[in-house]
Protein backbone atom coordinates (compact mmCIF):
# COMPACT_ATOMS: atom_id res chain seq x y z
CA UNK A 1 0.00 0.00 0.00
CA UNK A 2 1.11 3.56 -0.70
CA UNK A 3 -0.18 6.92 0.48
CA UNK A 4 -0.63 9.93 -1.80
CA UNK A 5 -1.66 13.43 -0.76
CA UNK A 6 -2.91 16.19 -3.01
CA UNK A 7 -5.26 19.13 -3.40
CA UNK A 8 -7.41 20.22 -6.33
CA UNK A 9 -4.39 22.02 -7.80
CA UNK A 10 -2.26 18.88 -7.90
CA UNK A 11 -4.72 16.01 -8.30
CA UNK A 12 -3.72 15.68 -11.97
CA UNK A 13 -0.39 14.27 -10.79
CA UNK A 14 -2.18 11.17 -9.49
CA UNK A 15 -4.20 10.03 -12.48
CA UNK A 16 -7.71 8.93 -11.57
CA UNK A 17 -7.07 8.73 -7.79
CA UNK A 18 -9.38 11.63 -6.92
CA UNK A 19 -12.26 10.26 -9.00
CA UNK A 20 -11.72 6.78 -7.54
CA UNK A 21 -11.86 8.28 -4.04
CA UNK A 22 -15.18 9.96 -4.85
CA UNK A 23 -16.48 6.65 -6.22
CA UNK A 24 -15.41 4.82 -3.06
CA UNK A 25 -17.21 7.46 -0.99
CA UNK A 26 -20.37 6.84 -3.00
CA UNK A 27 -20.18 3.08 -2.44
CA UNK A 28 -19.68 3.49 1.32
CA UNK A 29 -21.82 6.48 2.29
CA UNK A 30 -24.68 6.14 -0.23
CA UNK A 31 -24.87 2.48 -1.20
CA UNK A 32 -23.91 0.93 2.14
CA UNK A 33 -24.92 3.50 4.78
CA UNK A 34 -27.82 5.16 2.95
CA UNK A 35 -26.75 8.76 3.59
CA UNK A 36 -28.69 11.56 1.91
CA UNK A 37 -25.68 13.31 0.34
CA UNK A 38 -25.10 14.71 -3.16
CA UNK A 39 -24.21 11.96 -5.65
CA UNK A 40 -24.89 10.53 -9.07
CA UNK A 41 -24.67 6.93 -10.18
CA UNK A 42 -20.91 6.83 -9.79
CA UNK A 43 -19.54 9.32 -7.25
CA UNK A 44 -20.33 11.31 -4.10
CA UNK A 45 -19.14 14.91 -3.95
CA UNK A 46 -20.34 17.65 -1.63
CA UNK A 47 -20.00 21.37 -0.94
CA UNK A 48 -16.70 20.89 0.90
CA UNK A 49 -14.78 19.48 -2.06
CA UNK A 50 -13.34 22.89 -2.88
CA UNK A 51 -9.87 24.27 -3.65
CA UNK A 52 -9.39 24.62 0.12
CA UNK A 53 -9.68 20.85 0.62
CA UNK A 54 -6.75 18.44 0.71
CA UNK A 55 -6.86 14.67 0.33
CA UNK A 56 -4.99 11.66 1.64
CA UNK A 57 -5.63 8.44 -0.28
CA UNK A 58 -4.19 4.94 -0.11
CA UNK A 59 -3.50 2.88 -3.21
CA UNK A 60 -2.95 -0.85 -3.48
CA UNK A 61 -1.77 -2.20 -6.82
CA UNK A 62 -2.64 1.16 -8.36
CA UNK A 63 -6.23 1.19 -7.07
CA UNK A 64 -7.63 3.52 -4.38
CA UNK A 65 -8.64 1.45 -1.32
CA UNK A 66 -9.06 4.24 1.22
CA UNK A 67 -8.93 7.96 1.78
CA UNK A 68 -10.09 11.03 3.62
CA UNK A 69 -10.35 14.81 3.26
CA UNK A 70 -8.87 17.62 5.38
CA UNK A 71 -9.33 21.38 5.48
CA UNK A 72 -8.50 24.23 7.87
CA UNK A 73 -11.20 25.37 10.26
CA UNK A 74 -10.73 28.88 8.87
CA UNK A 75 -12.16 27.73 5.52
CA UNK A 76 -14.97 29.60 3.78
CA UNK A 77 -16.37 28.93 0.31
CA UNK A 78 -19.51 30.80 -0.64
CA UNK A 79 -22.07 30.31 2.15
CA UNK A 80 -20.17 27.38 3.66
CA UNK A 81 -17.30 27.11 6.14
CA UNK A 82 -16.30 23.56 7.11
CA UNK A 83 -18.64 20.72 7.93
CA UNK A 84 -18.64 20.82 11.73
CA UNK A 85 -18.88 24.59 11.90
CA UNK A 86 -21.79 24.58 9.45
CA UNK A 87 -23.47 21.97 11.67
CA UNK A 88 -22.80 24.13 14.75
CA UNK A 89 -24.54 27.00 12.94
CA UNK A 90 -27.56 24.84 12.10
CA UNK A 91 -26.92 24.60 8.36
CA UNK A 92 -26.82 20.78 8.11
CA UNK A 93 -30.09 18.95 8.81
CA UNK A 94 -28.55 15.54 9.53
CA UNK A 95 -25.99 16.71 12.13
CA UNK A 96 -27.31 18.24 15.39
CA UNK A 97 -25.80 21.66 16.25
CA UNK A 98 -24.97 20.61 19.82
CA UNK A 99 -22.49 18.02 18.58
CA UNK A 100 -19.79 20.73 18.54
CA UNK A 101 -18.95 21.80 22.11
CA UNK A 102 -17.70 25.18 20.87
CA UNK A 103 -17.23 27.20 17.70
CA UNK A 104 -13.74 26.64 16.27
CA UNK A 105 -12.07 28.77 13.60
CA UNK A 106 -8.30 28.56 14.00
CA UNK A 107 -5.42 28.03 11.56
CA UNK A 108 -3.98 25.64 14.12
CA UNK A 109 -6.97 23.28 13.90
CA UNK A 110 -7.86 21.22 10.83
CA UNK A 111 -11.00 19.17 10.22
CA UNK A 112 -10.92 15.69 8.69
CA UNK A 113 -13.98 14.22 6.94
CA UNK A 114 -15.14 11.52 4.53
CA UNK A 115 -12.81 8.79 5.78
CA UNK A 116 -13.45 5.55 3.88
CA UNK A 117 -11.81 2.14 3.56
CA UNK A 118 -12.70 -0.32 0.80
CA UNK A 119 -14.66 -3.32 2.05
CA UNK A 120 -12.41 -5.52 -0.11
CA UNK A 121 -9.74 -5.05 2.58
CA UNK A 122 -11.07 -7.83 4.76
CA UNK A 123 -8.39 -8.59 7.33
CA UNK A 124 -7.91 -6.48 10.44
CA UNK A 125 -4.22 -6.05 9.60
CA UNK A 126 -4.98 -4.71 6.11
CA UNK A 127 -7.61 -2.29 7.37
CA UNK A 128 -5.39 -1.08 10.22
CA UNK A 129 -2.49 -0.49 7.82
CA UNK A 130 -4.76 1.42 5.43
CA UNK A 131 -6.20 3.52 8.25
CA UNK A 132 -2.72 4.42 9.55
CA UNK A 133 -1.59 5.46 6.08
CA UNK A 134 -4.68 7.62 5.57
CA UNK A 135 -4.38 9.38 8.91
CA UNK A 136 -0.62 9.86 8.77
CA UNK A 137 -1.17 11.46 5.38
CA UNK A 138 -3.74 13.82 6.90
CA UNK A 139 -1.35 14.63 9.75
CA UNK A 140 1.39 15.43 7.25
CA UNK A 141 -0.90 17.78 5.32
CA UNK A 142 -2.02 19.61 8.45
CA UNK A 143 1.44 19.83 10.07
CA UNK A 144 3.03 21.21 6.91
CA UNK A 145 0.55 24.08 7.10
CA UNK A 146 1.07 24.90 10.76
CA UNK A 147 -1.70 22.90 12.41
CA UNK A 148 -1.26 21.39 15.84
CA UNK A 149 -4.72 19.87 16.36
CA UNK A 150 -7.19 17.87 14.26
CA UNK A 151 -10.91 17.29 14.70
CA UNK A 152 -13.46 15.08 13.00
CA UNK A 153 -17.00 13.76 13.31
CA UNK A 154 -16.61 9.99 13.47
CA UNK A 155 -18.22 6.85 14.75
CA UNK A 156 -17.21 5.70 18.20
CA UNK A 157 -15.91 2.49 16.61
CA UNK A 158 -13.41 4.55 14.62
CA UNK A 159 -12.22 6.25 17.81
CA UNK A 160 -11.35 2.84 19.25
CA UNK A 161 -9.62 1.78 16.03
CA UNK A 162 -7.51 4.96 15.97
CA UNK A 163 -6.43 4.46 19.56
CA UNK A 164 -5.42 0.88 18.83
CA UNK A 165 -3.00 1.97 16.09
CA UNK A 166 -1.31 4.69 18.11
CA UNK A 167 -3.26 7.96 17.93
CA UNK A 168 -4.08 10.03 21.01
CA UNK A 169 -7.76 10.49 20.16
CA UNK A 170 -10.32 11.86 22.59
CA UNK A 171 -14.03 12.55 22.44
CA UNK A 172 -14.79 16.29 22.60
CA UNK A 173 -18.54 16.33 23.19
CA UNK A 174 -21.61 14.19 23.58
CA UNK A 175 -22.46 11.54 21.02
CA UNK A 176 -25.62 11.17 18.97
CA UNK A 177 -27.24 8.41 16.93
CA UNK A 178 -27.39 9.01 13.19
CA UNK A 179 -30.95 8.40 11.97
CA UNK A 180 -29.71 7.37 8.51
CA UNK A 181 -27.34 4.55 9.45
CA UNK A 182 -28.13 3.90 13.14
CA UNK A 183 -24.54 4.43 14.29
CA UNK A 184 -23.35 6.62 17.14
CA UNK A 185 -21.11 9.56 16.23
CA UNK A 186 -19.19 12.19 18.17
CA UNK A 187 -16.65 14.94 17.54
CA UNK A 188 -13.15 13.62 18.12
CA UNK A 189 -9.92 15.54 18.59
CA UNK A 190 -6.26 14.61 18.52
CA UNK A 191 -2.85 16.28 18.27
CA UNK A 192 -1.49 16.59 14.73
CA UNK A 193 1.13 13.93 15.39
CA UNK A 194 1.89 10.69 13.59
CA UNK A 195 0.88 7.32 14.97
CA UNK A 196 3.26 5.96 17.59
CA UNK A 197 5.77 3.50 16.15
CA UNK A 198 5.14 4.88 12.68
CA UNK A 199 5.98 2.22 10.05
CA UNK A 200 8.32 3.04 7.17
CA UNK A 201 5.57 2.54 4.57
CA UNK A 202 3.59 5.44 6.07
CA UNK A 203 5.78 7.95 4.24
CA UNK A 204 3.78 9.75 1.57
CA UNK A 205 4.46 9.76 -2.16
CA UNK A 206 3.82 13.51 -2.32
CA UNK A 207 2.68 16.33 -0.07
CA UNK A 208 1.11 19.06 -2.16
Amino acid sequence: MQNATFSISSLHNHGTAFYEFLALRKRVFVDQLGWDVPHDGDVEMDQYDTPQAHYSVVLQNGRVVGGARAMPTTSTWGPHTYMLRDAFQGKLPHIPPHIMPEDIASPGVWECTRLVIDEDLRTQAERARCLRLIVNGLVGIARSRGATQMICLSSLALMRALRQIGYDVRQLGESYRNAEDGRRYAVLGMPATYAREQPAEARTMEAA
